[in-house]
């Protein structure tokens, strides 16, 4: 535990940005998820264009890699394309 003031403010600070953090990156899987687990490739296709925004704002808020949130983009999207290519 800190014993100085200023250390005491950076570790609250450092728990509320990490719940932040962990909260946006859960909702950045889910949104992942829920492309992959779609029905048919117009529900994917609404579900892609939430993911894509939550992962372009992560990565302009540096919570990810900007590498790793286009490489993310790519991947679903690729998946979308197989979708609405198989029906």
């Amino acid at each position: 535990m800190p014993n100085i003031k200023s250390a005491k403010k950076r570790m609250e600070l450092s728990r509320a940005a990490n719940t932040r953090n962990r909260v946006n990156r859960s909702r950045i899987k889910t949104a992942i998820r829920r492309v992959r687990e779609a029905e048919n490739a117009e529900t994917a296709q609404l579900h892609m264009k939430e993911a894509i925004s939550l992962l372009d704002r992560a990565a302009s808020k540096r919570l990810m890699h900007p590498n790793r949130a286009a490489r993310m983009k790519g991947q679903i999207a690729r998946l979308v394309n197989e979708m609405s290519a198989a029906s």
